[in-house]
């Protein structure tokens, strides 16, 4: 980031300074966490989305200076508006944030989607799927980890942004997140690919901040814990809140806390079939 953008941001932020600090001792639940629960607080949380609009149109301006040719769609309100809790409101880091992200995104998806062309060793491996909501209204999206077979670290993001760029398109009108299941049975040292996940990760953080609500990890077998130890340091705060190790004979109760019977997978006790990524 330049340092004229940078002095713009401070400049900008100050007259709402007094503003947040007010809104964040009032406010004691994080915004995007109200927004999932459904749960509101009056007058707080009307504070702290009056905060955001404000960062939101603080952000807006300064992306237009730094790349005038930068279109709406580009960067929506929504967008801006995850960037910013990704970074709790944080104008300069969120601003940071978005450019490189739009950078990432004109230099590795230069025609703006992902052809399944680029991704068939991936694909072929019918590893992940996506089928119903969960109480929320959120996607549910299922992986089966004992399936990854490790391919090019390249073809592997490519695989990821896919995947995210398919789940994001299928949101239900109003809705920003998703919720995953992570099934770990049969895996083992055939399937641990340490670089391959930590590329996922850092897409998943940096490029698609406030995509996942909860990440269920299930029939997780012992020997995972040894990439889990190398992976877990690489996880920001924000989505270790959001993982879940569930038990096995825990398996169904845990999920239908989420997801209702109807909605869920029926290898889990649930009533609806598994659709692959690809076709959805």
């Amino acid at each position: 980031m330049t340092s004229y953008l940078r002095k713009t941001i401070q400049n900008a932020i100050g007259s709402s300074g007094e503003k947040e600090k007010t809104t964040k001792k009032e406010n004691q639940e994080p915004a995007e966490e109200a927004s999932d629960s459904g749960s509101s607080h009056g007058s707080d949380c009307n504070g702290v989305e009056e905060v955001e609009r404000s960062k939101i149109g603080i952000i807006r301006a300064l992306l237009r200076k730094e790349d005038p040719s930068l279109q709406e769609e580009d960067a929506d309100d929504p967008t801006i508006r995850r960037f910013l809790r990704a970074r709790d409101l944080d104008v300069e880091k969120a601003c940071a944030m978005l450019l490189k992200y739009l950078t990432w995104r004109r230099e590795f998806v230069p025609k703006g989607f992902i052809s399944l062309s680029e991704i068939q060793n991936d694909i072929a491996q019918n590893k992940l799927f996506m089928q119903g909501n969960d109480k929320l209204g959120r996607p549910i999206v299922v992986v089966f980890g004992g399936r990854h077979k490790q391919t090019t670290v390249d073809e592997f993001k490519r695989y990821v942004t896919f995947t995210l760029d398919k789940i994001t398109s299928r949101m239900p009108e109003g809705q920003e997140k998703f919720v995953s299941i992570a099934d770990l049975e049969g895996w083992g040292y055939a399937n641990s690919d340490v670089r391959g996940y930590l590329a996922a990760l850092s897409i998943l953080q940096d490029c698609y901040p406030e995509r996942l609500g909860k990440l269920f990890l299930v029939h997780v077998p012992y020997v995972f814990m040894t990439a889990w130890k190398v992976i877990y340091p690489f996880i920001d705060s924000r989505t270790k809140k959001k993982i879940i190790f569930v038990e096995n004979k825990k398996l169904k109760s845990t999920l239908i806390r989420d997801i209702d019977e109807s909605q869920l997978p029926e290898m889990y006790g649930g009533k609806l079939h598994l659709v692959p990524i690809q076709d959805c």
